[in-house]
Order: C-alpha cells, then sequence, then structure tokens
C-alpha cells in the first residue's frame, strides 16, 4: 500500500481495489446530487471517489488516523467529502447527516464496505435510529448477505433476518470475490440493498417486546419453541407461553426458525395481551 501503510487486522481492513465493482457498488445506492451519502470505513477512498462522483455530499467516518494522508492524496479534487475521525459506533446518525445535509428533493442514504466483525452492531444501530437511512448498500460477508435475505425454514434464517425484514426490503445485488479486495480475505463476500419500509410490514404493537421475543425463539435453536420462549424469557413461566401461542394459532413443538414476520407478530400481541391479563 502507498505511504508505507499496512492494513489493520485487528480493525478487520481489506480494501476493496476492484474498479468496476467499486462503480457497482456506487451505482446501487441509486445516488443523485441531491443526496447525502454516509460511508461507514472509507479505507483508502477507492469507493469514496466513486460516491463523491455522484452525491452531493459524502461524510465518511474512519476511525484509522493513519489513514489521514492517504486520504487527503486520494481525495484531494472533492470538495464534496466531509471526514470525520472515530469509531462510527460511537457517532450520533443525527449529526453526521446535519454535517451535509441532503438538498430540497434529496435523501440520507448509506454505502459501505463494512469491517465484518462489527456487522451486525452497525447494521442494528442504522435501522433502529430515529435517522435511519432511505437506503443502504452494504458490503459484507456473504454469509451474513444471506442471512439479510433469508427466508423462515432455511438454516441462515435467524433474528437478523428478522430485525433487517422489519425495517427494510433487503435484495441481494452483488457477489465479489476474496480477489476484489487486498488483502484478500479467506471467505466470499456480498452486497446487499437494504430499502427502508415507510412502515413495518406487520403489527406488532410493542417493537421491544417483538424483538425480545424474537431474540429468544432463535437463542436456543435446537429446542421447542416453547421451551426457548421459556429459556430466554425471564419474566414468563410456562403456562403464559402456552396460552399465548395458542391464542397466535402456533404449535408450541415448532422451532422459532420456522416462524414468518408475521407469525411472530402474532405471538407478540399474544404474549402482550396474556401479561396485561396477568398484571389484572
Amino acid at each position: 500500500m502507498r505511504h508505507q501503510f499496512r492494513a489493520k487486522r485487528r480493525l478487520g481492513q481489506s480494501f476493496l481495489l476492484d474498479s468496476g465493482i467499486l462503480a457497482r457498488l456506487a451505482e446501487a445506492a441509486e445516488l443523485s446530487p441531491a443526496d447525502t451519502v454516509l460511508e461507514i470505513g472509507p479505507g483508502t477512498g477507492n469507493l469514496t471517489r466513486e460516491l463523491a462522483r455522484r452525491a452531493g455530499a459524502v461524510v465518511a467516518v474512519e476511525i484509522d488516523r493513519e489513514l489521514e494522508p492517504l486520504l487527503a492524496e486520494t481525495l484531494a479534487e472533492f470538495n464534496n467529502v466531509h471526514l470525520v475521525w472515530g469509531d462510527f459506533l460511537a457517532q450520533d446518525l443525527t449529526r453526521l447527516w446535519e454535517l451535509a445535509p441532503p438538498d430540497p428533493g434529496g435523501t440520507c442514504k448509506v454505502a459501505a464496505n463494512l469491517p465484518y466483525y462489527i456487522t451486525s452492531p452497525i447494521l442494528v444501530k442504522l435501522l433502529t435510529s430515529q435517522s435511519a437511512p432511505a437506503l443502504a448498500v452494504l458490503l459484507v460477508q456473504q454469509e451474513v448477505a444471506e442471512r439479510l435475505v433469508a427466508v423462515p425454514g432455511t438454516r441462515a434464517y435467524g433474528s437478523l433476518s428478522v430485525l433487517v425484514q422489519f425495517y427494510t426490503i433487503p435484495e441481494l445485488v452483488l457477489k465479489v470475490p476474496p480477489r476484489a479486495f487486498f488483502p484478500a480475505p479467506e471467505v466470499s463476500s456480498a452486497a446487499v440493498r437494504l430499502r427502508l419500509r415507510s412502515d413495518p410490514p406487520v403489527d406488532v404493537q410493542d417493537s421491544a417486546l417483538f424483538f425480545q421475543v424474537v431474540r429468544a425463539a432463535f437463542g436456543q435453536r435446537r429446542k421447542t419453541l416453547i421451551n426457548a420462549l421459556l429459556g430466554g424469557l425471564e419474566w414468563a413461566d410456562k403456562d403464559t407461553l402456552a396460552a399465548a401461542l395458542k391464542e397466535a394459532g402456533i404449535d408450541p413443538t415448532r422451532r422459532g426458525e420456522t416462524l414468518s414476520l408475521e407469525e411472530f407478530a402474532a405471538l407478540t400481541r399474544a404474549v402482550r395481551s396474556a401479561q396485561a391479563d396477568g398484571r389484572r
């Protein structure tokens, strides 16, 4: 690498170098000159340049200050890139958008080659924020990408699938081989496009309880649903859960990974009703 820079394994640094794939990632973000796009981990600035050519503004958050001279050179021709130094997970998302608000008619979007080891917390932060982006294109480990678009009853389907599909409409847009990166990772990657829903696809009444139920259902995948819920919901007893499952029309001997979003929503409403009855 230039400037005698070496990728840091502890930060999960693996830089995308393939110009064709970089362009396709930027195009997948559907950017306009009115949009502001957030990049998490610009690294050597290769994707940043593609984004800056298409968007009105780029806000790029980078944790590694040793990349500063390299990025200064790579991005010298662009005056619409705003670099923020620090850990993205410690940033206030609303304040990041405020650094370069989109023009009228534009929206806030995200495009990033994510470090594999913090993909899940980044997704949670982006999707559960009051300032969630209208669209995100994320390059992640292929196995994770497949989890985000997975359907009930498959091995890949899990709590992360439910989270992403509750807030967005996800689609797999591009597979990327290890040779496209430096240093090359040991696994393949894939880009997913997440389009924010205007409203959740199911009525849960209590989203915090909904995700408690989802996490419990997937927490012990080998157990039947009622036993997984009993182990994951400390405040619930077996009779209450059995009654809630009956009300929702769900067989208690099923496994959590077989439930659709609609069934998780029905179960959450039933659990909430059972809780209310227990308090009376």
